[in-house]
């Protein structure tokens, strides 16, 4: 068992969001951490259940003002003692928690090591000393420079920040006038480009204890990858495996290793090429998105908040699971005329619907502007669910 002061401090950056993130609060709460949070909504704002959960809450004016955020931190050290871990669990905020994991010596990531699961270029170093094959690609920064590579691995090709999340600021271009309209309104970010790969996306996703060795694991199969959702403003599903492929725990188990993953959840995306073959495309140190954490839950019958708090806490955790079911997420967009209501969907579904939500704004553009969680023994039901719930008049 590792060994903390009593209770361990732990600083929980922006609690509220997403929302679902207030039941690693809770968890953590119950495991007897003392949770200290920062955050810059009003702390009569909060979840009720969130807002019990901290033992102090830290407004500042602004998260991106990094001053604040440092003077939050003293301010719980000098009231607290040391602070013992410090994450958010957001992508978003990975670089912010590495700079402030490495002022106040706290555990975890730190910023000499921040860029291998932040820049897309590292990842494809670190890929290519696993043997895994991945998408080419490399740091663009003239109309020249991304005219040869698409000459190299032809049209159409991918360009994004090579520092990024989720599909902002991603474009797919398909011939030279548009790396020319590209280049004509480019953000002010340094970008990556990357051949396009033909196939689905496959997952490896799950938690690492402090050594390194699996606690839990899945893999997941999107029916539209995020980027061609946002790109399309469509709409998305993706389902996780009973059993996970082979050839997919076997990559992802490698790239636990390559990435150091400790004491963290993971999610790495693969692309299924036609012929079969896996080719990596990006690693994420952190939980994978929207609620698949609840679909993790709903997949195995078991809490994977708890499980995460747990060994935070310092404990022995073993747990003992099994994937019962296929759990999928599919998303609605209000823009789109559906054929069956709300109400009808929830009637001809039934049990297979285990949750359904309403999502804030700013993940609508990916996830929908409404999800349905749907489990089923058998993987039929479910993708008829989803064709149900996204059929378009």
């Amino acid at each position: 068992m590792l060994e903390f002061n009593t209770p361990m401090n732990f600083v929980f950056l922006s609690p509220h969001f997403p929302p679902n993130y207030t039941y690693f609060c809770r968890r953590l709460k119950d495991a007897g951490v003392k949770v200290l949070g920062i955050g810059d909504a009003e702390f009569g704002d909060l979840a009720p259940e969130l807002a019990q959960s901290l033992a102090w809450y830290y407004k500042v004016g602004d998260m991106h003002n990094y001053v604040e955020l440092q003077q939050a931190c003293r301010f719980f050290t000098e009231l607290f003692g040391p602070i013992d871990r410090l994450d958010s669990l957001n992508e978003y905020w990975l670089e912010t928690e590495a700079a402030l994991r490495t002022e106040f010596g706290i555990f975890g990531v730190k910023s000499d090591t921040i860029a291998d699961i932040r820049k897309k270029s590292r990842m494809k170093r670190i890929f290519a000393g696993t043997g895994i094959p991945h998408a080419r690609g490399r740091i663009v920064k003239t109309r020249e420079e991304i005219a040869a590579f698409a000459r190299e691995v032809s049209f159409p090709i991918i360009v994004k920040p090579d520092s990024g999340m989720g599909a902002v600021f991603t474009y797919k271009l398909y011939n030279n006038s548009q790396i020319d309209a590209f280049f004509a309104d480019k953000p002010e970010r340094e970008f990556i480009a990357e051949e396009f790969i033909e196939g689905d996306i496959v997952t490896f996703d799950g938690l690492a204890d402090r050594e390194g060795k699996l606690l839990f694991c899945t893999s997941h199969t999107y029916g539209e990858g995020v980027m061609q959702t946002v790109l399309a403003d469509s709409h998305i599903h993706y389902y996780s495996a009973r059993k996970i492929p082979a050839d997919v725990e076997k990559a992802g188990r490698k790239l636990v290793e390559a990435f150091r993953v400790r004491e963290r959840f993971f999610h790495f995306e693969f692309f299924r090429r036609k012929d079969g073959t896996l080719c990596a495309l990006e690693v994420n140190i952190r939980p994978p998105g929207g609620f698949t954490v609840d679909m993790f839950n709903y997949a195995c019958d078991i809490d994977m908040y708890a499980v995460w708090a747990r060994m935070m806490a310092g404990e022995n955790v073993k747990p003992d699971y099994s994937r019962k079911y296929h759990c999928c997420y599919a998303g609605r967009k209000y823009r789109l005329d559906y054929r069956y209501s709300h109400g009808e969907i929830l009637k001809m579904l039934g049990p297979l619907v285990v949750h359904h939500q309403e999502l804030p704004p700013v993940l609508a553009r990916a996830m929908g502007d409404c999800g349905y969680i749907l489990r089923a023994p058998e993987l039929k039901p479910v993708l008829e669910a989803v064709r149900l719930i996204q059929a378009e008049k």
